[in-house]
């Protein structure tokens, strides 16, 4: 006698409903967004129920973090040695720029009130994001084992601005970044302020 849908998704269990119900979510937030994200719709594409959901985030904006946070942890962006500190760069925002869909960057509008209500917020997102390695702080230590960066020059400010950047420029585009955006950010304003 074979086993349906139902069956299976109710005897998971841990880590690998929990994984299941986050891949419903980044799917339900990548086709239909935030604002019509529901519990129910999330639920149902992961096979489980709504208070399943319910007891592991309680409100919306959590459970819709966490996707993201998964979604990041899977794929990272990656940027291998290339000798320069510049051409790490420039591959770092293109690779932030093909990933970055218009329907992504706006998420963060989406989201911002709810985050705020639960006390949350991007930044926290990020940390979450940032603490298994941040492509950022690795060519900054190239970069400084290379001799083109000072290793006391560049603050933790100084080190989230060049992505903090990126994101500002998508986020009142609503647009991928351009490649005269990333030559601009690169080399008229980190390359300058990194190196001086």
């Amino acid at each position: 006698m074979s086993e349906n849908k139902e069956d299976k998704a109710r005897r998971r269990r841990g880590a690998a409903l929990e994984e299941a119900i986050l891949d419903a979510a980044w799917e339900e937030l990548t086709t239909h967004g935030y604002e019509k994200l529901t519990l129910e719709a999330v639920a149902r594409r992961a096979g489980t129920s709504r208070p399943v959901l319910s007891r592991r985030w309680d409100t919306l904006s959590r459970l819709a973090s966490a996707a993201i946070v998964r979604y990041a942890l899977q794929n990272p962006t990656e940027v291998p040695d290339l000798g320069s500190l510049r051409e790490e760069l420039l591959l770092l925002f293109r690779q932030i720029a093909r990933r970055s869909s218009p329907k992504l960057v706006r998420l963060i509008y989406e989201m911002r009130k709810d985050l705020e209500a639960a006390y949350s917020s991007f930044a926290d997102i990020r940390s979450q994001v940032a603490s298994t390695g941040y492509p950022m702080q690795q060519i900054l230590d190239r970069a400084i084992a290379r001799g083109e960066v000072r290793p006391t020059h560049v603050t933790p400010r100084l080190l989230r601005l060049p992505v903090d950047l990126a994101r500002h420029e998508m986020m009142i585009t609503f647009q991928p970044l351009t490649e005269a955006d990333i030559t601009e950010i690169v080399d008229d304003i980190i390359l300058p302020l990194w190196t001086a």
